[in-house]
């Protein structure tokens, strides 16, 4: 009798190792990923951008402006002109449009889109248009605008 129970005891030991062993290596033979939300905020993100951009580190910054992007649009003057140091012409030219796109009073923007054009030697009346909008939205910085503005007609001979 002694020898029964004892199997009986042996063979629910074993049945109990086996399942939980069958419940590990199903449940929990992916790593689970947890999601954790972002704890910088689109600013603090922006300001890690514009530090990286100090240190020459452009594509760490890039990376910052982008995860700022999504809900300050300011982010996407920054992207544009850390492209346009990099010079990547067609990338910057494309943040500055969506940083006007998203804040038509980013008047930086603009005059940004306009030095780039003016500097490429490309869609030169629309440089002006754009310098000129500039100073109409901030007349505070109306002196670097003008700069941008007078380089223009300059490359345009006038």
């Amino acid at each position: 009798m002694e020898k029964a129970v004892k199997a009986k005891y042996i063979l629910q030991l074993l049945f109990l190792v086996a399942s939980s062993l069958a419940v590990f290596s199903t449940g929990c033979s992916f790593p689970r990923i947890i999601i954790i939300k972002d704890p910088l905020t689109p600013e603090e993100h922006v300001n890690l951008g514009v530090a990286y951009e100090k240190k020459g580190e452009l594509d760490e910054a890039i990376k910052e402006y982008r995860l700022a992007a999504k809900k300050l649009p300011i982010a996407y003057l920054y992207l544009g002109n850390v492209h346009f140091q990099k010079e990547e012409w067609a990338d910057a030219e494309t943040y500055y449009k969506k940083a006007i796109k998203k804040d038509p009073q980013q008047a930086d923007a603009y005059n940004n889109l306009a030095w780039l054009y003016c500097t490429r030697g490309e869609n030169l009346d629309q440089a002006e248009s754009l310098a000129l909008k500039a100073i109409e939205l901030n007349s505070s910085k109306e002196p670097i605008y003008r700069d941008t503005l007078e380089k223009i007609r300059q490359k345009k001979g006038g």
